[in-house]
C-alpha cells in the first residue's frame, strides 16, 4: 500500500499572497519523504476548488520544485478540453518532470462547467471515451485530422514529444459501467468513498479485475487509487475537534454529498424542507458517519484497520486529500504524522494478498 497527496478544495476566491502555499509545501514534503504522487483536479467557476482550473499549469510548476513524486491530474475533464491541447500541455509537463506524468480522465457533471464546450454536455460520457483514444494516439506520435482556418482537412501531430512513450491513464470511476470500461481500456482507476461504502466498493474492484482479464489485460497490473480525506494526529478527540468544523463546511459546500448520505442511510427526511438548524444537525451526523471507515481522519491506531480493510478488498494506493479547510500549520503538522503512518504501514504489511480473478489467481499489485 502506498500513499499520495490529493488536492481538491482550495478556495480560489481569497486575495492572500500565499494561497498555493499548502500545495507547494505539501508537494515538496511528499517528494522528500517517499510519497508516490500529487493529484491536482480540474475545477471551474466556484470558490470551492477554484485554485485548480488547470492541472497541467499547476503540475508544470510542481515539476520545477520536485524530483521524484509522480504528477497526476485528478482529473482532466476531457469533454471540456480540446484533445490537441491536452496532449501538448501534458507533454510539456512530462518533459519538465522527466517523465513523471499520469492523467486521470473524467466526463464532468456540473452543467455550468460546460459553458466551455456546451455542445459536449449531453453526450459527455461518449465524448470522454472517444477523446481518451485521441489523446493516446497523439501522445504516441500519431497524427489526427482537423480542419484548418480555410476549412481544409489537415493532419496534425503535437509537440513537444513526451518523455514517456505510453501515457499512464486513470479513469474516475464510481459505477459498475465506468469500472468495466476502465478495464476494457487497460486503464487504472481513481475512485472514492464519498457516495459509497467499502463494502460497496469491493465488488466493483473485483469486477474491474475480472473485466481486465476478459479484455486481455493483466488483472494485477491495473491500479486502484482511492481518494480519502486525511488528517492524522496523536489524540483522536483532539483530531475530531480540529477537523469537525472544516469538514462540515466541506459537506455543506458539496450538498450532493448530503443528499447521498440521506439516501444511503434511508433517512426519512425531505431536504427541501430543512431549516439551517436541521442542516447543521445533519452535517454533524454526516461527519460522524464519514469518520467511520471512510476517511483517514484520526490517529495511526484508528486508521490502521481502515488501511488493512482497503488492502484486503484490492485497493493499491490511497490519495490523501488534505486541503479541506484545515489551517495551514495544522495541515503541515498532520503531514508529519501521515508520513510516520505511511512508513509504519509499509514496513508492517506482509506480502500483498492473493485475490481471485475469473481466469485464476493473481497477486494484488501495490502501486504509487
Amino acid at each position: 500500500m502506498q500513499f499520495g497527496l490529493f488536492y481538491f478544495s482550495g478556495d480560489g476566491s481569497t486575495h492572500s499572497a500565499d494561497k498555493y502555499r499548502l500545495l507547494t509545501e505539501g508537494a515538496k514534503f511528499a517528494d522528500r519523504h517517499g510519497f508516490s504522487s500529487i493529484w491536482i483536479p480540474e475545477r471551474h467557476f466556484h470558490d470551492f476548488g477554484g485554485l485548480y482550473p488547470n492541472p497541467a499549469v499547476i503540475n508544470a510548476a510542481l515539476a520545477m520544485i520536485t524530483e521524484r513524486v509522480q504528477l497526476r491530474s485528478g482529473s482532466v475533464v476531457l469533454p471540456l478540453q480540446e484533445p490537441l491541447r491536452v496532449a501538448e500541455e501534458w507533454a510539456v509537463v512530462d518533459n519538465l518532470s522527466n517523465g513523471r506524468v499520469g492523467l486521470t480522465f473524467a466526463y464532468g457533471w456540473h452543467v455550468d462547467d460546460f459553458v466551455l464546450f456546451p455542445e459536449n454536455y449531453r453526450d459527455r460520457q461518449a465524448v470522454m471515451w472517444r477523446e481518451i483514444e485521441t489523446v493516446q494516439r497523439l501522445w504516441e506520435g500519431q497524427t489526427i485530422e482537423r480542419k484548418n482556418g480555410s476549412g481544409q482537412p489537415v493532419q496534425v501531430r503535437t509537440l513537444p514529444r513526451p518523455v514517456q512513450p505510453k501515457l499512464p491513464i486513470w479513469i474516475t470511476c464510481h459505477s459498475d459501467y465506468t469500472f468495466t470500461e476502465a478495464a476494457r481500456l487497460g486503464a487504472n482507476v481513481l475512485t472514492s468513498l464519498l457516495h459509497s461504502s467499502v463494502e460497496e466498493l469491493a465488488p466493483k474492484i473485483q469486477l474491474y479485475r475480472q473485466s481486465r482479464v476478459q479484455h486481455g489485460h493483466d488483472p494485477a497490473a491495473g491500479k486502484v487509487s482511492l481518494m480519502m480525506h486525511t488528517f492524522i494526529g496523536e489524540d483522536y478527540e483532539q483530531v475530531k475537534r480540529q477537523v469537525q468544523a472544516p469538514f462540515c463546511n466541506y459537506l455543506k459546500t458539496h450538498f450532493d454529498l448530503i443528499e447521498s448520505l440521506v439516501k444511503r442511510e434511508n433517512l426519512p427526511v425531505n431536504l427541501a424542507q430543512f431549516t439551517e438548524s436541521d442542516i447543521e444537525t445533519l452535517l454533524q451526523f454526516g461527519f460522524e458517519r464519514y469518520l467511520d471507515g471512510k476517511t483517514l481522519i484520526g490517529t495511526a491506531e484508528t486508521c490502521e484497520p481502515v488501511i488493512q480493510h482497503l488492502r484486503e478488498i484490492g485497493v493499491d494506493e490511497v490519495a490523501c486529500l488534505i486541503d479541506f479547510g484545515i489551517d495551514f500549520d495544522l495541515a503541515i503538522a498532520s503531514l508529519e504524522h501521515l508520513n510516520h503512518f505511511k512508513d509504519r504501514i509499509q514496513q508492517s504489511l506482509s506480502p500483498e494478498p492473493v485475490a481471485a480473478a475469473s481466469s485464476g489467481q493473481y497477486s494484488a499489485l501495490s502501486f504509487f
